[in-house]
């Protein structure tokens, strides 16, 4: 007796579309925020604050992913890794995701309102960065770049978010942040060079070419770099320089990984959430750096 395949519920495809399912792009977009907050508040952020920065970035990148994925709703179809995402199977209307949309546009805007007002209108500055990144990838050689700055908005918010000032230092991080989302963005991006090139979206998979491995190499060099100026700025302890010390390994090891011109396309999955352990264990070292 043949069965009917089960539909999936509404609640479970609306989770899908926010990629609640899939925390690692969720967390590695909240590491940096986090970077900022206890390093402005030289370890003993405030905690209320904390929560809603931790709030505001589920916010602000479930409306991002569902910007993303309107934009892409009839490219995703074409590719493998994509085709099964709501919008893409027409599990949602568009209408549904613009609506999810705008309540999680929402959602971050009521949160930013807890915020003084530099990091309110931070908040509002970053909002066309979302928007556009995904016109970027049909126009622009380096969306990445673009998705880098939509990024390290995170750093500035939070950081003025304590201090109500940005300093040196949040600079240094905020450039940190920026290379370290191009490399691990890049890497993201090397899984899908083939149907990027099929389809006509750009990358910075694309635009580096042979060298993708070198130039995700060089932004995980420059990331340490600043990273260790920021702690110098800062004056953090041993446990900060312990903590950077093992990161720079593991984005060492990526950049080995990486160098063979044929991989699994699995690699590439994993070496990105690889970066989110890594993140967590700079976030740990700065926590403890402080005191």
């Amino acid at each position: 007796m043949r069965t009917e395949p089960q539909l999936e519920p509404t609640w479970r495809t609306v989770f899908r579309l926010l990629r609640w399912d899939k925390p690692a792009g969720r967390l590695i977009l909240m590491i940096p925020a986090l970077w900022a907050v206890v390093l402005a508040g030289g370890g003993r952020p405030p905690l209320p604050l904390v929560g809603v920065i931790v709030l505001g970035t589920l916010a602000t990148s479930a409306a991002g992913c569902v910007v993303n994925d309107l934009w892409d709703r009839n490219i995703d179809p074409k590719v493998q890794r994509t085709r099964n995402r709501p919008l893409a199977s027409r599990a949602l209307s568009v209408q549904v995701g613009l609506a999810i949309a705008l309540i999680s546009f929402l959602c971050a805007w009521v949160l930013a309102a807890y915020l003084n007002p530099l990091s309110y209108w931070l908040c509002v500055a970053a909002v066309p960065f979302i928007i556009l990144y995904p016109l970027a990838k049909r126009i622009f050689p380096v969306p990445q770049l673009v998705l880098s700055i939509a990024w390290g908005f995170g750093v500035l918010i939070s950081w003025s978010a304590v201090t109500q000032s940005l300093e040196p230092a949040t600079w240094l991080l905020w450039g940190a942040t920026v290379l370290w989302t191009l490399g691990f963005d890049t890497v993201y991006a090397m899984a899908d060079r083939e149907d990027d090139r099929r389809l006509g979206v750009r990358s910075s998979a694309i635009f580096f070419g042979k060298y993708a491995a070198e130039a995700v190499g060089l932004f995980f060099a420059g990331t340490v770099i600043l990273l260790v100026a920021t702690g110098f700025e800062l004056g953090l302890n041993w446990a900060f320089w312990l903590a950077l010390a093992a990161a720079a390994i593991g984005w060492a090891y990526h950049y080995w990984e990486l160098r063979p011109r044929k991989l699994h396309p699995a690699t590439y999955g994993r070496v990105f959430r690889q970066n989110v352990w890594l993140g967590f264990i700079v976030l740990a070292g700065m926590i403890v750096g402080c005191f």
